[in-house]
């Protein structure tokens, strides 16, 4: 294609030659006293052409001797710019393949070789990544003085530079990571602290929040942490879960008595107070430091909708509530009756009612109440065996010995 475009602008030069200079008639006098020269226009314009070419080529070639040491200079920042970026690449491949000595070195050769080079000194950005790379290096082989003399230099430099400023985030989150690998949870906190808003919100600052939070043991923050982290996605929804009820139930056992223990009570979101193994867990805490009742009504909102909780949550409500039927009140008997005609196959409800009926000294709805209890081998060894044993006690205030010894029996022989 480019041969056929090539011959058809031939054509029209050979085209517009002929149509011009076909005639050759016409003469050009040049005076140049005391001579006198004729030539044809044709021979003319052919010179003039020729002319106008040969002061080109001297032009370039007189601009290209004048500009040939500011050639070799370029040439001279080019080369040592392309060995400073093989030298950063080699420090990356050193670093990524755990050579954290030579990669230390190839970093600081880099590094070397832009600071020697004054037309290079304005990429800020390539000595402070070379400068991080050096410190991260250094921190893999455990040298903090150096690495923190490394890590301040790129922190400076990338102030002072404007299109080192990416950089500079970078630097204050490794900071930040290199404390918190050293356990150093303060420090970690004090550095995420000083943070743009809008670095902070970022993924890894708010993990790396949370991992200082929990070292320092302050579950409350984290979990405020754990939940940003679950808003933006960070784990799956099982593990969101799993990890916001384990931090809640840390800031339950952080606690020192009641009144603390309401206080974080009160500081939980609503889906920490509607969530059933948090929920207990608080509820359990609060009835062994005296607050029974307060316990009960920090349930009462569950048990509204306890034939909507799954199986294993169900389990776990009734069974805290059998734990705290000590001076229960007549209230929680029509809750307790509705769940069992919408369940009545549970053991774990079995013996929340029937727990509840013997505090209310209903001796014999409980009795059946807890039989049923007792032979639900799906029902948690202590409940069966608390179930049993109060069977036991019923027994015996009936001075029946043989259903005492039955029950005694039944319980010891419950692993």
């Amino acid at each position: 294609m480019r041969s056929v475009i090539w011959l058809l602008l031939l054509a029209v030069v050979a085209v517009v030659a002929a149509s011009v200079l076909g005639r050759n008639d016409n003469l050009v006098t040049l005076y140049w006293a005391p001579w006198r020269v004729d030539v044809s226009f044709n021979l003319f314009l052919v010179g003039l052409v020729v002319l106008c070419v040969v002061i080109y080529a001297l032009v370039g070639t007189i601009s290209s001797l004048v500009g040939l040491p500011q050639r070799a200079r370029e040439w001279r920042v080019s080369r040592r710019d392309r060995i400073a970026q093989a030298a950063l690449r080699e420090a990356l491949s050193q670093y990524f393949g755990g050579r954290y000595g030579r990669a230390h070195k190839a970093a600081q050769r880099a590094v070397a070789i832009q600071a020697d080079t004054p037309e290079l000194r304005q990429d800020g950005e390539f000595t402070v990544l070379g400068l991080l790379l050096a410190a991260g290096s250094l921190h893999r082989l455990q040298d903090r003085t150096r690495r923190d003399e490394q890590l301040r230099l790129a922190r400076d430099l990338a102030r002072r530079s404007a299109s080192a400023r990416p950089a500079e985030e970078g630097a204050r989150l490794l900071a930040a990571e290199w404390a918190l690998e050293d356990r150093d949870a303060p420090r970690t906190l004090e550095l995420l602290a000083e943070l743009p808003p809008g670095v902070a919100r970022r993924t890894q600052a708010l993990r790396m929040k949370l991992q200082a939070t929990r070292l320092a043991r302050e579950p409350m923050e984290a979990l405020k942490t754990a939940r940003l982290l679950a808003k933006h996605q960070a784990f799956s929804p099982a593990a969101a879960q799993g990890l916001v009820r384990t931090l809640a139930t840390e800031a339950v056992d952080a606690t020192r008595d009641a009144d603390q223990l309401r206080r974080v009570w009160r500081e939980f979101d609503a889906a920490d107070r509607r969530d059933v193994v948090v929920a207990t867990h608080a509820a359990r805490a609060l009835a062994a430091r005296g607050g029974v009742e307060e316990g009960r009504n920090w349930l009462r909102p569950l048990w509204e909708r306890y034939t909507a909780l799954p199986r294993e949550e169900r389990d776990v409500l009734a069974v805290t509530l059998a734990g705290m039927t000590q001076d229960i009140g007549p209230e929680w008997l029509p809750r307790l009756e509705a769940a069992l005609l919408a369940l009545p196959r549970e053991g774990a409800l079995a013996f929340a009612a029937g727990q509840a009926l013997v505090a209310r000294q209903l001796w014999g709805k409980a009795r059946s109440l807890l039989e049923q209890a007792g032979r639900d081998e799906t029902l948690v060894a202590w409940a069966r065996r608390q179930a049993w044993l109060q069977l036991a006690a019923m027994a015996e205030r009936d001075r029946d010995e043989p259903r005492t010894s039955q029950c005694f029996r039944a319980a010891a022989l419950i692993g």
